[in-house]
């Protein structure tokens, strides 16, 4: 089962385990502890985010060591790279306009409500 970046990292849990591995290569211990589910489910999910190229596994000795690898959130930057210069673009237009009625609200004086009316006695 082959999975794109964002199916990946749709499923909440395996974003803490994503966050669980962020500090450094781990046991599977180490990632139920912080996940907070049972080591098959972290299994499962481990198993899926390496499928899809986030993790690595390292055996050492009767242990595995999971780590993040780079490349799929190289991918995600990329991605995204696209989208902030739009929103980059869109936000300065944004501020532009603010700016523009700032300066024109300053040179404006403030109006009155209307004549001043005097009470009849």
């Amino acid at each position: 089962m082959q999975l794109d970046v964002f199916q990946a990292l749709a499923d909440p849990t395996r974003r803490r385990i994503v966050e669980a591995l962020v500090s450094g290569e781990q046991q599977v211990a180490e990632v139920v502890e912080k996940a907070g589910i049972h080591q098959s489910g972290v299994s499962r999910h481990l198993r899926i985010l390496s499928d899809s190229g986030f993790v690595s596994m390292r055996p050492d000795g009767q242990r595995r060591l999971y780590s993040l690898r780079p490349e799929p959130f190289r991918e995600l930057e990329d991605w995204l790279g696209r989208y902030r210069q739009l929103w980059e673009e869109r936000l300065d237009r944004f501020g532009a306009a603010l700016e523009k009625k700032r300066a024109s609200a300053q040179k404006t004086p403030a109006t009155q409500d209307g004549p001043t009316r005097r009470k009849r006695s």
